[in-house]
């Protein structure tokens, strides 16, 4: 029996996919055992990690008083710039949450910059993204060699955002820029127009599809690796799969990878670890690897 007419014969499988509780959907602490415990959890190795670190604290881009990131240093000097951008639906936390996540980099060789933003509903997501451009860009000028930019959550939509063809990067940064890691990054904020949360984002249908990096092109020349715990919810894991499917049609070398048993919180742990899978994905792209 010819291949078409064995298909054709099959009985078809069919899956029916509905969001009807959208705050459900985007909501983490209350889907994960024992998710009440974070951000806590992240305070105590943070001011650790900021204790023994060569750091520059407190480094202004801005003029506002969130406009500041901390500079991690390795003890050599640095093969290159990594930047990592919190997450906290571009509402809550700050830079101090996360300083043990650049022990990896700088284990690595390369220093790590972490800015704290403006948060909603004070500014809104694109005046977020221009901040974290200009912090960029900043942390650029201190530290030589290629940039990676890696994000969680609201900050995956954060360094994805610097890859799209309307970066607020300049070219001179633009053009040392190779991989942009989004971790369980938010890249098409039309969902979040159904979600409480808006209230606080004060989103609408235009600003929403004009600050999502899934309804844009990325710019030429930068990998985009998006990564995601095979434990998150269901959105999460399409709204990775949804913008490394989109940008690899339009010609971006990209790379899906979901981590077995990880959550939303625990998914960013191996930026801590020089060994882990997740940082050495990270950095392979500008080593050559």
């Amino acid at each position: 029996m010819p291949a078409q007419d064995r298909v054709q014969q099959g009985e078809p499988r069919v899956i029916l996919h509905q969001i009807r509780d959208w705050d459900d959907a985007y909501e983490n602490g209350g889907n994960i055992p024992g998710g009440d415990a974070y951000p806590a959890a992240w305070v105590r190795p943070a001011e650790a990690y900021r204790a023994q670190g060569n750091v520059r604290l407190d480094i202004p881009y801005g003029t506002g008083d969130r406009n500041l990131y901390d500079l991690f240093l390795p003890s050599e000097r640095p093969r290159g710039l990594m930047v990592f951008v919190h997450g906290g639906y571009w509402v809550a936390l700050d830079k101090s949450y996360w300083s043990h996540l650049a022990a990896g980099a700088v284990g690595s060789g390369w220093a790590c910059a972490m800015p704290s933003y403006d948060l909603c509903p004070d500014v809104t997501i694109a005046e977020i993204t221009a901040q974290i451009g200009t912090a960029i860009t900043h942390a650029a000028g201190e530290v030589d060699g290629p940039i990676v930019l890696s994000g969680h959550s609201a900050g995956g939509h954060l360094v994805t955002a610097m890859m799209c063809e309307d970066s607020p990067l300049p070219e001179e940064v633009r053009a040392r820029l190779v991989h942009v890691v989004s971790i369980s990054g938010l890249h098409d904020l039309r969902p979040m127009l159904r979600t409480a949360r808006n209230d606080l984002l004060r989103l609408d249908m235009g600003s929403a599809e004009a600050n999502s990096p899934a309804l844009k092109c990325p710019l030429p020349g930068i990998r985009l690796t998006t990564w995601v715990g095979g434990g998150e919810r269901q959105e999460f894991l399409r709204q990775s799969a949804l913008l490394t499917n989109i940008w690899r049609g339009l010609g971006a070398a990209t790379r899906e990878v979901v981590e077995p048993d990880r959550h939303h919180f625990n998914v960013i742990d191996g930026l801590g670890d020089v060994r882990s899978v997740l940082m050495r994905t990270a950095l392979e792209v500008a080593e050559g690897d």
